[in-house]
């Protein structure tokens, strides 16, 4: 576990939404970027690179538990960590 916690490379799967199984506060707040189909996402709710696709929010709307409606999109997905992982250690 302590190996996982270490590693530059992002998950397989992970989501901004607090409810889901995939959701990791420590990752997200390291900085998660995704690159897909060779173009940089911003808009990024949940993604999989395994299965190859990635969820956005669809307008402005919301479901009836308040979450915003997402589409899934697929795709390569290529996530990377926007910092190094080593909390301003090397500046």
């Amino acid at each position: 576990m302590k190996d996982q916690d270490v590693t530059d490379t992002p998950p397989d799967r992970l989501s901004l939404n607090p409810r889901s199984p995939h959701f990791n506060a420590e990752l997200l707040r390291r900085g998660v970027g995704i690159r897909f189909k060779g173009e940089e996402k911003t808009n990024v709710e949940e993604y999989c690179v395994s299965e190859g696709w990635i969820r956005v929010a669809a307008g402005r709307s919301l479901d009836r538990h308040g979450q915003p409606m997402t589409v899934k999109l697929s795709g390569p997905v290529e996530p990377y960590f926007e910092d190094s992982g080593n909390d301003g250690a090397d500046s």
